[in-house]
């Protein structure tokens, strides 16, 4: 399936413009992109929560609903992540296509006319309303908290803290107490302000509609609402380490203990050898039919899970495993065994033909949503590299088990951290 991306820039936002016949709704999202830095780091993660409750013209929630409920039931979403060492702002409006809708032909406009709102019209004047801003602070307050209790993401987030410690990645995306507590409300509303101008802006609108009537229509609404010059920010470096790697043994109350490994791959989104490192992932961790999974969980039954993920933009993957406290040097041990497999180009051409299969049958399945699509195309803005899905699917069926071999042979382990319960066996 080749995806058709139509590209214009006005007044420093990027639009890509991907018509298809495939998607029933239409879905505007724009993605606002800056550094990742601590002193801004709170306030992107609070603004999220704020601008969800209400626009100039629909002020209260109730008003915002109201208006996404006449929009045939469309769906806001407005989130923040982090993709190598920036931070990302989504803010996401998909509704119904008035083509399929009897006497519906304001939908498009008004759909985008709110797109703007949520954008540009901030709730307020100078400050967002102060119930608003208090509520929606504690609400974050919540969330940094509850972080502690889910142990996954609480073992990825400390691994992160070891393996990056003078690096922005290691910035926590949800922000932190501190800085949340002393935050005021004029700060956070010239913050909202500051970031439409200076922000990295890139704006999709996917769906079945025709370009020209999309263009006039965002460009009459979008017009002269920032003079950002969109400039490429040059991607993330990855950075390597030539020590040996560190090991972290932390203990809390837990059951089940969390041993996370964390490798700096030395490859980015922008390498050649990219797609080869899909490959290596799929083969070593991403799938049931994995190494991880087969060696560590199934054979040996020594986790209740065994997974490894990248971050392409910033050049890691990261191994996630929940074991019994008494299994960590087993385990840890079965992880490294499966790294050295891979080295030696220990797994079968079905299992290398097989793998690549299921990396372009996700990535064809992701191509199939809306959001995913968006996300897959996005890549290629935060990358600062060219590379159409259509394309990465051929780079993955082309690559070798020789290229994949030398993709193992770059892999270094960084950080291993543990997880694990108070009094059992620490195992240092």
């Amino acid at each position: 399936m080749k995806v058709q991306v139509k590209q214009q820039t006005i007044n420093g936002m990027k639009f890509h413009f991907v018509p298809n016949k495939k998607h029933k709704t239409i879905s505007f999202v724009a993605k606002l992109r800056a550094p990742l830095q601590r002193d801004t780091i709170t306030k992107r993660a609070l603004l999220p929560y704020v601008l969800k409750q209400g626009t100039a013209s629909f002020p209260t929630r109730v008003e915002l609903q109201k208006e996404l409920d006449e929009l045939y039931g469309a769906i806001l979403s407005i989130t923040g992540g982090k993709k190598g060492e920036n931070h990302i702002l989504t803010i996401r409006l998909e509704v119904a296509n008035e083509k399929f809708i009897p006497d519906a032909s304001t939908v498009m406009r008004r759909a985008a006319m709110l797109f703007e709102e949520v954008l540009f019209q901030l709730n307020g004047e100078g400050t967002f309303k102060e119930e608003i801003f208090e509520r929606e602070k504690k609400t974050l307050l919540q969330k940094i908290h509850a972080l502690k209790d889910d142990k996954m993401n609480y073992a990825n987030t400390r691994l992160i803290d070891e393996m990056c410690e003078d690096e922005p990645y290691s910035i926590h995306v949800q922000g932190y107490e501190d800085d949340l507590i002393s935050l005021q409300n004029e700060g956070l509303f010239a913050y909202a302000k500051s970031i439409i101008k200076e922000d990295i802006m890139d704006v999709y609108v996917t769906g079945d509609f025709q370009t020209k009537e999309m263009m006039e229509l965002l460009e009459e609404l979008l017009s002269g609402k920032t003079e950002l010059l969109n400039e490429s920010a040059s991607p993330t470096k990855s950075s390597s380490y030539s020590s040996s790697p560190k090991e972290i043994v932390e203990e809390d109350s837990v059951q089940q203990a969390k041993l996370h490994i964390g490798y700096r791959t030395n490859i980015l989104y922008d390498d050649p050898k990219y797609a080869a490192l899909q490959v290596f992932n799929g083969l070593f961790g991403a799938f049931p039919s994995s190494k991880l999974f087969i060696n560590v969980r199934e054979k040996n039954s020594l986790a209740y899970y065994a997974s490894s993920r990248l971050e392409s933009h910033k050049g890691l993957m990261i191994v996630m495993s929940g074991i019994a406290p008494e299994d960590y040097e087993k385990a840890r041990d079965i992880i490294r065994e499966q790294v050295e497999e891979m080295k030696s180009g220990s797994f079968t051409d079905e299992e290398f033909e097989e793998t690549k299969q299921l990396i372009i049958n996700q990535l064809l399945e992701t191509m199939d949503h809306p959001q995913g699509l968006v996300e897959l195309l996005y890549q290629q803005e935060v990358g600062g590299k060219s590379l159409p899905p259509e394309q990465l699917i051929s780079d993955i069926k082309s690559v070798s088990k020789q290229q994949v071999i030398e993709v193992a042979k770059e892999i270094e382990e960084d950080t291993v951290y543990l997880l694990t319960s108070k009094g059992g066996e620490k195992n240092e």
